[in-house]
């Protein structure tokens, strides 16, 4: 694999050449043609479909209506009670609620199943689409019903990637779906574009996640496409069938880029064909001469099986080096295991290794990643005839959607898979995010899912319980299963993949999924369950802002499952102000007490109190302001917390990483970097400060006070440099922090306090 140092230029969808001298003599020899560089940056896909989609008539400045939006039931309640607040009368565009992440309803009683009701309910209402639980995983009913080559869809689930197909989709937080029900547009920056440029063909034996690994193990800690679209290219992709280049396609967003789309071809025509949308297809290409950002080439015939260690997809080996290596690797992982964990439990994985291999508890295929029907056969393939034995490996799969699953039994699959010992469930996303299949204390898991952060699988750290995921490809799961648990890679595999043919039931769907094709019906009453909260009053930002640091992370990244944990605390989604009392739950448990003490000086200033009188110690604060700045009084202040992380916001698209800090009286988070666009996005929308520090010795600690005065009027300036105090004893210390360039309507929303207060407005 081959990351450019500089700019490429595609000829004619075949040829690389990198952005050196010489280089427009070269073009023209070959093509007849020497395009200016913006010119030919017009000519890639991306740019074609972004210019489709723009509403601004400036490309620099995009102003992005979708086609399509997708939740699934963590996010849908409130991305439609923000909207409801803000003046939702209808669904503008085709609006797909899925319910694959809150199926269980095994905790909580019922509010889990409330939500779907309310869903369902909404459906009615507003003119929208609803997926009933079990029936598919959010992005394999938009790959299968949703997708169309040159669209756009947005969903509120950061896996939201269907580019293979030739739809260009993004996952973000809800907010930004709220504006697209509001007739408001997504608003960003023209992206910068890099090709992944294919070569080769893959082994026997290797499959998508093993190519999305290698790719993310290479391009994570570098950036190199952050906040960038993924656009893959090259002769390799005809060697890719629709479902490998899927495979690969929805774990781009472990590389934190933007989007990703792919050139179309037959492959992906017989899809449409085969899912009976012909009509949904559509060739996409570059242009003759098409110049990319960036260029990240890659010999798939060299790729072989990987693994992901634990924490992070980009903790990657191939199998081959962890198997010839294994106790170094342990170690290393153990010792990695330490930052993640703070040293809260004792983690071990040495003690996996039996005679020599790695023994592993548990292996997962499932969701959006794994889930898919090649993959699942491929497996089958692999472990037909033989069994996963009777020790404490364990083996479950989870089939993406009912129609694979319906397949699967058509053709015997699902008789095979079920003969070794493994189970067959039905489309969920639990073990994806902790929510099923949690494996015993200590256990070592391997999934072909999208993320393997610190208690993804469902571990408490508060109650001394920790497991582990690695991820893999189905494939090499597969070939550890038959190996009774024991690592194994599934280039060991001799016999024959016999690739059986796929038939699409859409009759499942149309017999299932409610379907308003686009009518709303404003005499359906809403279901709202007991758990279905409205979001708490939010005030605009005050003129001066104090805030105190609550909580002080200083892990390399911090992923939105540690502000916000998965698992169990899905049941509370609905609730804003219940759902609150989780946040960094498992990275640190002291963080809400401290936040809500904090919020008591706000809330007596909203009643017109003394702030001073609900917590004493800001007493203390305002006469140390009041050295520098007399003016700053009760009438002008608002007061909150803040956070400070290394890196946050890396993984999951939930708006509760932000919300849940809001509704507890944060006002900033304050960083060196963001890790993804999306997370930065919440915190605006939720009316909170992404303040920026440089690296280096903090000139604050945990619970600290910091003034930033006359803060409206930084943000209204959009000045970069934000002079802000440090309270150090009876007087203030000057620091400076930073704020990236917000646009207009970013400014307007965290002057307002949110977004919900900027539609009321």
């Amino acid at each position: 694999m081959r990351l450019y140092e500089n700019g490429v230029y595609l000829l004619k969808g075949k040829d690389i050449l990198e952005d050196k001298g010489g280089v427009a003599e070269i073009i023209k020899s070959r093509t007849g043609q020497n395009p200016s560089r913006e010119d030919a940056k017009k000519e890639t896909i991306a740019y074609q479909i972004l210019e489709a989609h723009n509403k601004s008539g400036n490309m620099d400045k995009l102003q992005i209506r979708f086609d399509t939006l997708t939740s699934h039931d963590i996010t849908y309640v409130g991305i439609i009670q923000t909207a409801r607040a803000s003046g939702l009368t209808e669904f503008p565009m085709p609006y797909v609620l899925t319910n694959c992440h809150n199926s269980l309803c095994a905790v909580g009683g019922t509010i889990n199943e409330d939500d779907h009701m309310f869903g369902l309910s909404c459906a009615k209402k507003y003119g929208g689409v609803y997926v009933p639980p079990h029936q598919a995983v959010i992005h394999q009913f938009a790959r299968e019903m949703l997708s169309g080559g040159g669209k756009m869809i947005l969903g509120s689930d950061s896996h939201t990637r269907y580019g293979a197909l030739g739809t260009m989709a993004m996952g973000e937080g809800g907010p930004e779906l709220v504006k697209q029900l509001l007739n408001k547009t997504y608003d960003i920056n023209m992206p910068e574009v890099v090709a992944v440029y294919l070569t080769g063909e893959p082994v026997k034996g290797v499959g998508p996640q093993d190519v999305a690994l290698a790719i993310i193990g290479e391009v994570f800690d570098k950036g190199y496409v952050k906040n960038k679209v993924m656009e893959f290219v090259g002769p390799g992709l005809k060697n890719l069938s629709a479902d490998f280049r899927i495979g690969v396609d929805v774990m781009t967003t472990e590389t934190t880029c933007l989007s990703s789309i792919w050139q179309t071809d037959d492959t992906i025509r017989d899809y449409y064909d085969i899912h009976g949308r012909s009509g949904d297809y559509k060739e996409l290409n570059p242009g003759e001469v098409a110049y990319y950002d960036g260029c990240i080439e890659i010999d798939l015939s060299k790729i072989r099986p990987m693994i992901a260690m634990p924490f992070h997809p980009s903790n990657t080996y191939t199998i081959e080096e962890l198997n010839a290596n294994l106790m170094d690797i342990l170690e290393d992982t153990e010792k990695r295991a330490k930052v993640s964990l703070d040293g809260q439990v004792d983690f071990s994985l040495k003690d996996k290794v039996r005679n020599g291999r790695l023994y592993v508890d548990q292996g997962i295929i499932a969701g959006c990643a794994g889930g898919g029907y090649e993959n699942i056969t491929d497996a089958a393939d692999i472990l037909k005839g033989k069994t996963i034995g009777a020790d404490e490996f364990t083996l479950s799969i989870y089939p993406a959607s009912t129609p694979i699953y319906m397949q699967l039994l058509k053709n015997g699959c699902a008789a095979d898979l079920l003969a070794t010992g493994a189970i067959l469930k039905t489309a969920f996303c639990g073990p994806c995010f902790g929510a099923g299949d949690t494996p015993n204390n200590n256990g070592f898991s391997i999934r072909h899912s999208t993320r393997n952060f610190p208690n993804r699988e469902g571990s408490k750290l508060q109650s001394g319980q920790i497991a582990s995921v690695a991820l893999m490809d189905a494939r090499s799961i597969a070939a550890t299963a038959a190996n009774k648990g024991y690592l194994t890679a599934a280039t060991e595999f001799d016999g024959t993949f016999t690739k059986p043919a796929y038939f699409f039931d859409s009759s499942i769907y149309e017999n299932r999924v409610f379907d308003s094709h686009g009518k709303a019906d404003p005499s359906v009453e809403i279901k709202f369950g007991p758990n279905i909260k409205d979001w708490p009053a939010m005030v605009a930002l005050p003129e001066n802002l104090i805030i105190k640091v609550v909580s002080e992370i200083h892990d390399p990244v911090t992923t939105t499952d540690e502000l916000i944990p998965s698992g169990e605390t899905s049941s509370y989604r609905s609730n804003p102000l219940g759902l609150a009392e989780f946040t960094l739950s498992r990275k640190d448990p002291a963080y809400v007490g401290r936040a809500k003490e904090v919020q008591k000086a706000q809330k007596a200033i909203e009643a017109d109190s003394c702030p001073g009188d609900a917590v004493p110690e800001v007493h203390d604060v305002m006469d140390a302001i009041h050295t520098k700045f007399p003016e700053i009084k009760r009438n002008n202040i608002g007061i909150g917390s803040t956070i400070f992380a290394v890196k946050p916001g890396d993984g999951s698209a939930r708006e509760q990483a932000a919300s849940c800090q809001k509704v507890l009286g944060g006002w900033a988070n304050i960083a060196n970097e963001y890790a993804t666009k999306r997370y930065r996005s919440n915190l605006i929308n939720w009316g909170m400060l992404p303040l920026l520090i440089k690296e280096g010795p903090l000139p604050f600690k945990n619970g600290d006070y910091i003034l930033i005065p006359d803060v409206r009027t930084y943000i209204s300036s959009g000045e970069k440099e934000v002079t802000a105090y440090v309270v150090e004893g009876k007087g203030l210390k000057e620091i400076t922090l930073y704020m990236d360039p917000l646009t207009d309507d970013e400014k307007d929303i965290i002057l307002k306090g949110c977004l919900i207060n900027y539609y009321r407005s």
